[in-house]
């Protein structure tokens, strides 16, 4: 356990340049709290004493403000970037070692699953800010998903997944082409249905000037006989 903790500690200090000195991490690191907190739920949940597995799962979430469900199975040197605010970690989710996730991060299920339900990271996994990963899949390791994706399908090693839905763009290092993505014009399916409205009122309005002159026409000829 100690090992555990100083890997911990050490950890903070490669990922994060704003770390100091080790009293100021023991004692203001939120997702160090989160994790350690982790560690001794997921102990409980092992023996099978679920009510403090989740009572302490549930103290740690009030406290740092990063739910992980103390059934989720985390590997080693684990680390929130920016604090992890809004973190949640499914029952069913396995990450593997070197994996680091940004705050408001989602590994969830789609609500139609039983069993296995939530995500499996592998090793060396980045999780940008705001990224939601949903249902039983597999992260290959070294991927990185990017802020605000929503991930729903397996994604293989060495990829970058970005979008909604998430899409692979590069794999191996290797810009991987689709012919309908385009992220500097991604649809928006507000504006479309706008466009859809503008050209129904104007062909309406057509038709309601064509009726006008078609009456007018009509009242002119009669009043010429």
């Amino acid at each position: 356990m100690k090992n555990i903790i100083a890997e911990d500690l050490n950890n903070v200090f490669d990922q994060d340049p704003a770390a100091r000195n080790k009293l100021e991490v023991i004692f203001t690191y939120s997702g160090l709290h989160a994790i350690w907190s982790h560690r001794v739920a997921h102990w409980f949940w092992r023996k099978r004493l679920f009510f403090m597995a989740r009572a302490i799962s549930q103290f740690s979430r009030f406290l740092t403000g990063i739910e992980i469900h103390p059934g989720a199975k985390i590997g080693r040197r684990f680390f929130f970037m920016d604090h992890g605010m809004g973190i949640v970690i499914g029952e069913t989710c396995e990450i593997g070692d070197d994996v680091t996730l940004f705050q408001g991060v989602t590994l969830g299920g789609t609500g139609k699953e039983k069993g296995k339900r939530h995500p499996t990271l592998g090793n060396d996994v980045l999780v940008s800010a705001g990224a939601k990963v949903l249902g039983s899949i597999t992260i290959g390791d070294h991927s990185k998903i990017g802020a605000g994706s929503v991930v729903l399908h397996d994604v293989p090693e060495d990829s970058t997944v970005v979008g909604i839905p998430g899409r692979v763009v590069r794999q191996n290092g290797q810009k991987v082409h689709h012919h309908d993505l385009n992220h500097t014009d991604l649809p928006d399916p507000v504006a479309d249905k706008l466009k859809q409205l503008e050209k129904e009122i104007a062909r309406l309005t057509s038709e309601l000037e064509g009726l006008k002159d078609q009456k007018g026409c009509e009242t002119h000829d009669h009043l010429r006989l």
